[in-house]
């Protein structure tokens, strides 16, 4: 990545000025190269002399030495920078900056190292190996996936993604919420729909589940076993019906969700932590450790003790049945004592905010570190079609389901607008937009400019063009450096998205890179039937290759395809 490379540069400035006397010694400080917010201000810039102006005095004093000025620090750090072959020239700018300007040349050539290197020239190792687990989507398994839930698919799809490509070793987990009373409200429920279809007169439990989706799983188990469970004994008839019906919405769950390409290494069950001994466990961990007491009939887990708050947590209900925190805690015990994960990155609705805020903390109680866990909090999402918001079904006249939006506006499009804000933000997901083949759309102009790279090359292999050893430094016209700079500020936008877990990064840069090259396109004539231009043609079809692999990975990195046409 340039940007860490220019930050060593500046680096090896500051430690040569000491060593050579131009500088006192003092501890190096972090040093940053940022992007200027102004054009004119080089391509990077360090505000490094104001930043170590007192240091630089403080220590210029005690040895009775005078001072110097951020200015002066400046000149000295630019005359000690190493030559290398990417930067150009460094300025001094008032009150204190150092801007730096890369090499055309070194920019130009970059468009061979793209094109030799593939994906691999972007790709970063901030990871070094560690194992993080992304669990996400995690919606409860009783009936249909809602759209709302796709948002939840999109963005923990996206940075398990980054992460890979980062350096990560990356597991992708669904925590399946297969125990407690919503299971076996599920399982009445889907009971008396079964009896219904035998004309029997029953009526789902008060407070079961009333969509018409009920009737649907019961139709599935009334075609596979006929009549035979009518006859089930009372006491067997919670479980088969649980079995049968949690057995029905996964494999939905898997087939919604293979249309948006999101796939996992594991579906978790809840059930699991209290039938391999998981949950006894914790419970006596707790309870030996003098965290856990009784009040009220319940058991309370004494989360003050590790929180800033007065506020326990109910472990144990008084009818004998864990909490959710109590779940909560098992399950992450599990991820990190049992599988050994360094860092676990859960993906909730912004409505668990207060138990994200608390459950980090909490797992101290095993000796977890509070940063080795991290929530990540999304917002609602709201349908819009001509303007209005769209509440219910028009197929089935309830719930949206994140099936029928993907059947309606594809699942390049749902992924591109569910990631385009940050995570906390609400969306306003307008399908007349996200289905529309214009401009107007970002997903259709920036998969557009992939298809149109895609037909350049086809056409120059068809002319007998191919890009390879063309003389790259011809490519010094403004809109072809600003395509490069464009390309290479990737691997930066990668790095900001993983480090603030931010994905909405991806499809901002991915329609910045489209309209750069479409600029490029517009401006530089890449196909030339003049015989003079042949050098020129091949150097531009070289930087056309290395902005459709730049393309292509950016959509990769969302999940979303690349077509070669369209």
């Amino acid at each position: 990545m340039i940007q860490t490379q220019l930050e060593d540069l500046i680096r090896q400035a500051l430690k040569k000025a000491q060593k050579k006397g131009d500088l006192p010694k003092f501890p190096l400080p972090p040093i940053t190269v940022t992007r200027p917010r102004r054009e004119g201000q080089g391509d990077y810039s360090t505000a490094l002399p104001l930043q170590i102006v007192r240091d630089v005095n403080n220590a210029l004093k005690a040895n009775q030495a005078g001072s110097l000025s951020p200015l002066q620090i400046g000149d000295i750090l630019i005359r000690r920078l190493p030559p290398v072959d990417f930067l150009e020239r460094a300025e001094l700018a008032k009150p204190g900056f150092i801007n730096l300007y890369l090499s055309p040349v070194w920019l130009a050539r970059q468009a061979g190292e793209i094109a030799k290197q593939g994906a691999a020239y972007f790709k970063l190792n901030l990871g070094k190996g560690k194992s993080v687990q992304v669990e996400f989507v995690s919606a409860n398994p009783t009936g249909p996936l809602h759209f709302g839930g796709a948002r939840n698919a999109a963005i923990g799809d996206a940075l398990a993604r980054l992460l890979e490509h980062s350096g990560y070793v990356v597991q992708r987990e669904y925590y399946v919420n297969d125990r407690g009373t919503q299971m076996t409200t599920f399982a009445m429920t889907l009971w008396r729909r079964y009896q219904q279809l035998f004309g029997l007169d029953v009526s789902i439990p008060e407070d079961g589940y009333p969509g018409a989706y009920m009737i649907n799983y019961a139709e599935k188990i009334k075609e596979a076993y006929g009549d035979s469970l009518l006859s089930l004994p009372d006491e067997e008839i919670p479980a088969k019906f649980r079995e049968l019906g949690l057995k029905i919405v996964l494999e939905e769950l898997k087939e919604d969700l293979a249309m948006m390409d999101v796939h996992f290494d594991e579906w978790f069950s809840e059930q699991s932590l209290y039938d391999d001994g998981t949950f006894a466990k914790v419970f006596a961990i707790l309870r030996d450790q003098g965290d856990l007491y009784e009040k009220d009939g319940a058991v309370w887990f004494r989360a003050s003790k590790y929180l800033k708050s007065d506020r326990d947590e109910v472990f144990v209900r008084s009818n004998g049945e864990p909490g959710y925190f109590a779940s909560d805690m098992a399950y992450h015990y599990h991820k990190f004592i049992i599988r050994g994960f360094d860092w676990v990155i859960d993906v909730w609705a912004v409505d668990h905010q207060n138990q994200a805020k608390r459950l980090p903390g909490a797992l101290q109680a095993f000796g977890i570190e509070p940063e080795r866990l991290t929530i990540v909090l999304y917002d609602l999402v709201t349908l819009k079609r001509g303007g209005k918001e769209i509440k219910i079904s028009k197929r089935s006249g309830e719930i949206i389901t994140m099936r029928e939006v993907l059947e309606e506006v594809g699942a390049d499009a749902a992924r591109y607008f569910l990631l385009s804000h940050s995570n906390e933000a609400r969306i306003d997901f307008d399908i007349d937009l996200a289905v529309a083949q214009n401009s107007e759309n970002p997903v259709y102009y920036i998969q557009y400019a992939h298809a149109r790279a895609s037909s350049i090359l086809r056409k120059a292999a068809q002319a007998g063009f191919i890009p390879q050893n063309a003389n790259l430094d011809l490519l010094t016209c403004p809109e072809e450096q600003a395509l490069l700079r464009k390309m290479l500020q990737l691997p930066e936008v990668i790095a900001n998205a993983v480090e603030r877990l931010a994905p909405h990064h991806l499809p901002h840069y991915a329609l910045d890179l489209a309209k750069t090259f479409t600029s490029f396109y517009g401006h530089c004539r890449v196909l030339s039937e003049l015989p003079d231009q042949k050098d020129l043609t091949e150097a531009r079809l070289m930087l056309v290759l290395a902005a459709k692999i730049t393309l292509a990975y950016t959509l990769g990195l969302m999940g979303m395809s690349a077509p070669e046409k369209m």
